[in-house]
């Protein structure tokens, strides 16, 4: 499998689904599932039952799964999604860059 081009903690752009045209932060990768939770994106109801977080029970609103294929990362210069690219830093390491500046992409 290739690498994924999302990783926690970065900002990314909802292309397609129900919250097509949003922001929001990488919270956890689903590797095998390809998957990514996103802060504020892709909200789901769910019931609970009582327990000592929720004594009440009821209804959580929580952020469910969305496919990595409909997310992109932010660009850090124009604040656009963008394509990933990914080169040789001079210390010789792999970083990831943005297609449309030519920006790196930090963590």
């Amino acid at each position: 499998m290739s690498k994924l081009h999302i990783k926690k903690g970065d900002t990314v752009y909802v292309n397609a689904g129900e919250d097509k045209g949003k922001t929001g932060r990488v919270l956890k990768v689903l590797i095998e599932e390809g998957r990514a939770i996103v802060e504020g994106i892709n909200m789901v109801s769910k019931s609970t039952k009582p327990n000592t977080k929720n004594p009440q029970g009821g209804i959580v609103k929580q952020e469910a799964s969305i496919h990595i294929s409909n997310l992109n990362p932010v660009d850090p210069k124009t604040g656009k999604a963008t394509r990933i690219g990914r080169k040789k830093s001079s210390e010789g390491t792999l970083v990831r860059y943005s297609k449309k500046s030519g920006e790196e992409i930090k963590q």
